[in-house]
């Protein structure tokens, strides 16, 4: 048993089409096409949880996934541990074992590659979603490789793997990274670090540990309010040591090939030499894709999609949304561990609206 779940996660990982089952047994048939119960978005956490749920109502469903398998976890930092406990994270009743309370990146990955396999869910890795066409109860869905017919639609697309950008000259070039992997890359180099939460300061702390020349911009005159009580003292400790050096009330005003110039408020316009930026001022959902498929956003300051609260269906009528997407910009709010209960709700609604049609 353990020989052959190790080949099929080998078979996973070196081929894109071991999920792929695009024509389920319980899909009805117009003509040669199938007609899923629900096309699902996102082959996240949450996406899992909404196939899982939609096996246990019996709704035919496919999963499309533009990325990797969970493809915001598997573009966290290398060495990231999860703030939930092993149980918080669990999906289908698949025990998640971990060696320490709070599980690393890499068991995470090795836990939901399992749940997919073990519980045969219908993922399709590496095909984006372009265009939704048609109305509730007839969807068509277009993807780079295919498209798809359904009666419900189901985005799970959360906002990880869509970073804010600073919109400034220069910020498209080779140098500028908006995700952090691991300090390895910038020992030895003039590594400036925007940003004033917790993924900016404990990427300061472990790249100035491992050899890079750290400048810090913050465009407040403190860092971010969420910061982690134990991290504090260690960033201030750097500072005032001058192992790192902070600029606050700054911002980037430009990036250059040798340099970067900011924008202080109290120096006006100054330039550093440098060789790599780190852009970590947070993400965002991507809301030209929920523009794009007539999901209506709110005006309110976090922009929150506009839906029913109770079952998470947008304005446009049989397109629901699950996960930290909800939350708009409000990226506080919704987890792994709360957002669970979104796809409970979403095939509660579904399988009732399915039931008296």
């Amino acid at each position: 048993m353990i020989l052959e779940l190790k080949r099929r996660i080998f078979l996973m990982e070196t081929t894109t089409s071991i999920l792929i089952q695009t024509q389920p047994k319980t899909a009805k048939l117009m003509g040669s096409t199938p007609i899923f119960d629900v096309l699902i978005i996102g082959a996240g956490p949450i996406g899992m949880a909404c196939a899982i749920e939609a096996e246990r109502w019996g709704l035919s469903y496919q999963v499309v996934e533009k990325g990797c398998l969970v493809n915001s976890i598997y573009n966290y930092p290398t060495n990231m541990h999860f703030f939930s406990t092993p149980d918080l994270l669990e999906l289908g009743g698949v025990p998640f074992i971990t060696q320490n309370d709070k599980p690393s990146r890499l068991e995470a990955l090795e836990y939901y590659r399992r749940v997919a396999l073990d519980l045969q869910l219908h993922i399709n890795v590496y095909e984006k979603v372009l265009e939704i066409e048609g109305q509730d109860g007839d969807f068509t869905v277009l993807t780079t490789k295919s498209s798809y017919q359904a009666r419900k639609i189901v985005a799970a697309i959360g906002f990880f793997d869509h970073a804010r950008r600073l919109g400034v000259p220069g910020e498209t070039a080779d140098k500028v990274h908006h995700f952090y992997k691991e300090p390895h890359p910038y020992a030895g180099q003039d590594l400036l670090i925007v940003g004033s939460g917790n993924s900016a300061v404990e990427a300061a702390l472990e790249c100035q540990r491992h050899g890079a020349r750290v400048t810090m911009a913050v465009r407040g005159t403190d860092f971010h309010e969420g910061l982690k009580y134990w991290i504090r003292p260690d960033i201030e400790n750097r500072i005032q040591s001058g192992s790192i050096v902070a600029y606050f009330s700054t911002t980037v005003h430009s990036i250059a090939h040798d340099s970067v110039i900011l924008q202080n408020e109290d120096l006006g316009e100054f330039s550093i030499e440098n060789q790599f930026v780190l852009s970590l001022i947070g993400y965002e959902p991507d809301y030209s894709f929920l523009e794009r498929i007539g999901v209506p956003i709110g005006t309110d300051e976090c922009r929150h999609p506009i839906l029913d609260p109770e079952t998470w269906e947008s304005r446009r009528a049989g397109i629901y949304l699950a996960g930290v997407v909800v939350g708009g910009l409000d990226t506080k709010t919704w987890f792994i561990e709360n957002s669970r209960q979104h796809a409970v709700d979403i095939f509660k609604d579904i399988a009732a609206k399915s039931a008296g049609s």
